[in-house]
């Protein structure tokens, strides 16, 4: 069997397998944030989002003349975007972190073989630790790969065997004087 197949199989029932541990074995809690924050980090993102933050603005800044632009309608403001940002933050260095390992784990994959596999689509959702156990497989595979190629050390480099030469294209100078004669 081709070993990126059986690198497929494999890791098909490893997603698997992370899912039953995973329900077995993780407080809740580990599944709870991730799912908030993903449903946060794509409502934030949305236009609806921006003008509802808008109009919250736009009353709040009309209420002035009501509440006599005292301290605490300030306050009222200054205290809900403080809080908003705090939270943001941490929402975005959450989506940050788990793209940032799922893209880092596709980039391994596509220089160890060459080629992207459709296992990897969508693996930005798993977790923290499934990215982590996938990371790890990834280089576990690479390093089998490199024994397997049989990588010698000849004349002080590492040199991996030959690929076919390509024809190569014959300079413009030499297709006028075929075409002369």
């Amino acid at each position: 069997m081709d070993p990126s197949a059986l690198l497929e199989v494999f890791i098909q029932s490893e997603r698997k397998s992370w899912a039953m541990q995973r329900e077995e074995t993780e407080p809740r809690l580990d599944r709870i944030f991730p799912t908030i924050a993903n449903w946060a980090s794509q409502a934030a993102g949305h236009a609806s989002t921006f003008i509802l933050a808008s109009a919250v603005v736009v009353i709040w800044a009309l209420s002035g003349p009501i509440f006599k632009f005292s301290d605490t309608w300030q306050l009222v403001i200054n205290t809900g975007t403080t809080i908003v940002t705090f939270l943001m933050v941490f929402l975005i260095q959450n989506s940050q972190n788990r793209d940032s390992a799922a893209i880092q784990v596709k980039l391994d994959e596509l220089i160890r073989t060459g080629a992207a596999r459709n296992s990897l689509v969508g693996i930005e959702h798993l977790t923290e630790r499934e990215l982590e156990d996938l990371r790890t497989l990834c280089e576990e595979r690479a390093g089998v790969l490199a024994a397997e190629r049989k990588i010698t050390r000849e004349g002080g480099a590492f040199h991996r065997p030959r690929r076919r030469q390509r024809a190569t294209k014959r300079a413009p100078s030499e297709d006028r004087k075929n075409e002369k004669s």
